[in-house]
């Protein structure tokens, strides 16, 4: 007996989009394929291109959680910024897996193209450097490679002017009655966060007896959870570049590992990895 090909329009599934919007219109698929411009004739170009381009899709959502992670805690609304926050380690969770696919390419595969590249670097990332903005690594020297656009000075300068995700978690926290300091609550915003006894202090209490403050308690986890997450992602970015170039200077003129070697040892919230120390 003979089977006939299976007809999904039979099923009710639409298969006629002449005036109607279809997938490839609602995603704008076009366009999305059409942003692929290799400059060389290298295999492995189109692998580095693509790689960049979906981390920078990625990055683009791991800031829009993370703004309406930092609305919802300072509207003291917390509990609906933990399914943000637990998106954003699975974003950092969907990069680190990016590496593996990167790691396919070998040194000779990637000295192939590496001079068409010029001086770009990930090291330019705006995205990136919005990220790091907005979870408290506000390193002012890194506005410098974006000096060229007015447009992305505006946004970064906006990031700075902004309390950080840390910074709406402690203040969330001082409203609720817990002891942070006030010197942190009126800081500078602009600065790059400092280890703070009284804030380490302020996590004591809360880790001492989880059940008194639960929801302060699965906040702390929660940006852990991020910061783990991020970490990873660091090292494995590290990793990656020691198997590719080995200890030559970044494309954008960094010194390679070395430099992602002390990215390693920035802590986003230190206070929440010392506290468990002295538990």
């Amino acid at each position: 007996m003979t089977t006939q090909p299976y007809n999904p329009a039979e099923d009710g599934a639409q298969m006629a989009f002449d005036g109607r919007m279809s997938y490839g219109d609602y995603l704008h698929i076009d366009q999305i394929l059409t942003a692929q411009t290799p400059l060389s004739a290298a295999h492995d170009e189109m692998l580095f291109i693509i790689q960049h381009q979906t981390s920078e899709l990625w990055m683009r959502l791991a800031l829009h959680e993370i703004d309406a992670a930092r609305r919802m805690i300072a509207a003291d609304r917390a509990q609906e910024a933990f399914k943000m926050l637990a998106r954003v380690a699975r974003i950092f969770e969907q990069l680190n897996n990016a590496w593996d696919v990167l790691r396919t390419m070998t040194p000779s595969d990637y000295t192939t193209f590496r001079e068409t590249l010029g001086q770009s670097s990930g090291f330019q990332s705006w995205q990136y450097r919005l990220i790091e903005y907005s979870v408290g690594n506000r390193n002012l020297a890194m506005l410098k490679p974006h000096a060229h656009r007015p447009d992305l000075m505006a946004k970064l300068e906006a990031e700075l002017a902004r309390p950080t995700l840390y910074d709406e978690a402690l203040r969330h926290l001082a409203r609720q009655g817990l002891p942070v300091p006030q010197d942190v609550l009126t800081r500078d915003l602009r600065q790059a966060w400092t280890p703070h006894e009284g804030v380490q202090a302020m996590w004591e209490v809360i880790y001492r007896d989880p059940t008194a403050h639960w929801q302060a308690y699965e906040l702390a986890e929660k940006l852990v959870d991020f910061e783990d997450y991020f970490r990873r992602w660091r090292f494995n970015h590290l990793t990656t570049v020691a198997r590719v170039i080995g200890i030559k200077r970044g494309t954008g003129g960094t010194s390679g590992i070395s430099y992602l070697r002390r990215m390693l040892d920035v802590e986003l919230f230190p206070e929440l990895w010392s506290v468990r120390t002295t538990l």
